[in-house]
């Protein structure tokens, strides 16, 4: 497998990423995970929407929440051409709850808990860790990733704005 040393940071130490290393213009792959009822989710049985995926490390952490929070916001007013769907390594019982207690409906939680699927494919999976890098991917409706952002600090926010602008010129 593919390692990547140094693209990003956790608390200002250098990790390793595992996966592919995508680009913009590449075919978005197809990820395996589950979702918040246990049930298998693939990101091929999507058709017909943009798409904006966001990796955290974990819903449960204080910049996580916020970022997932400021999407759902976002994902109210994007219409019904846009989805969102946050991918992390929780576990589909923690991220039911989180969502139920944050009041978030407007977007989809999925966990890569079991196979690392999305971690792999992305190229977004924390060696030392086993926790996902916060990232955020914009794939247009034929399955191609118009947009990257690979936060280098992985506490730190992504740019909110420069993702949604992407994501509402492709509507």
């Amino acid at each position: 497998m593919k390692e990547r040393f140094g693209m990003v940071t956790l608390k200002g130490q250098p990790v390793t990423l595992l996966g592919n290393s995508l680009k913009e213009g590449d075919s978005a792959p197809d990820f395996h995970v589950t979702d918040n009822d246990f049930k298998p989710f693939s990101f091929a049985s999507l058709e017909d929407k943009i798409s904006i995926i966001t990796s955290v490390p974990s819903l449960d952490t204080p910049i996580c929440d916020l970022e997932a929070r400021r999407f759902n916001q976002e994902a109210a007013a994007l219409g019904e051409n846009i989805r969102i769907l946050v991918v992390s390594m929780d576990l589909p019982f923690a991220q039911k709850r989180w969502c139920a207690a944050a009041g978030v409906s407007n977007l989809l939680t999925l966990s890569d808990h079991q196979q690392a699927s999305f971690g792999t494919e992305y190229g977004v999976l924390i060696k030392e860790l086993r926790l996902l890098a916060r990232s955020v991917f914009i794939v247009d409706r034929q399955k191609i990733i118009r947009y990257i952002e690979l936060v280098k600090e992985v506490g730190q926010e992504p740019n909110y704005d420069l993702a949604l602008d992407v994501a509402r010129k492709l509507v």
